[in-house]
């Protein structure tokens, strides 16, 4: 009944949140658009019963842009994130989620970035794209897993997140989620309530160091969220 009463409530309230963003987004700007995202993020959660806490907040930088990276254990992930994170912020979304009419200009005025997955070049000039992007002053997320767990559980990180924070200088602040793959696990439509918590770390510095490092601030990264959830590190 819960799934039902989700996605019958929950896509028209989403066409009504584009169809009005399409309008904000033109008029009054990203920021704008970005705050009217969140209260769709809020109310997305309460539709799905989802309780939403977190923890460490004080440890994100309100001085500079950063990059978000944490793991990715479902759809919901995109709400409790637009619920959790008290400032600006873009996405990285599929490019082809751009070629959705009013949808996807919605998203270039929101300032989201597309990225291009299958072929190497474009994805390299999606990278190039995202770390200009930070140097403009935005903070981004990036699920360094590249997509969403079937588990639950913490997969591989791959390093292109980590080249692009290289590239821009900009420090990474480490999330974990915990409990939306409860709610929403990939590839079931079934909605459960359950409680989701976020948990924000200490940013890990990248500005001065090279390729060579890359695998230790990878492990720094990593390493928090693997205990927060409860995994071995690697």
């Amino acid at each position: 009944m819960r799934s039902i009463l989700f996605y019958v409530v929950f896509l028209p309230l989403t066409l009504f949140m584009i169809l009005t963003g399409f309008v904000i987004a033109f008029v009054a700007g990203a920021d704008a658009l970005h705050n009217w995202a969140r209260v769709w993020g809020r109310l997305g959660l309460k539709l799905a019963g989802a309780r939403l806490k977190t923890a460490g907040l004080e440890r994100i930088p309100t001085d500079r842009p950063v990059i978000f990276m944490g793991n990715h254990q479902s759809n919901v992930d995109i709400l409790a994130l637009l619920a959790a994170i008290p400032c600006q912020f873009r996405w990285l979304a599929k490019a082809e989620l751009f070629r959705i009419p009013l949808f996807g200009p919605v998203m270039r005025r929101a300032g989201y970035i597309p990225v291009e997955r299958g072929d190497r070049q474009q994805s390299l000039e999606s990278m190039k794209a995202v770390a200009e992007r930070i140097a403009g002053g935005a903070s981004v997320i990036i699920f360094p897993e590249g997509t969403r767990s079937a588990d639950g559980l913490l997969q591989p990180f791959k390093k292109g997140g980590f080249l692009v924070a290289l590239q821009a200088g900009a420090d990474i602040v480490p999330f974990a989620i915990n409990g939306s793959h409860r709610v929403m696990p990939k590839g079931k439509g079934a909605i459960r309530s359950g409680t989701i918590r976020v948990t924000f770390f200490d940013p890990v510095a990248v500005a001065g160091q090279s390729v060579r490092q890359l695998r230790g601030i990878m492990e720094k990264v990593r390493d928090p969220i693997a205990a927060t959830l409860g995994e071995k590190e690697e």
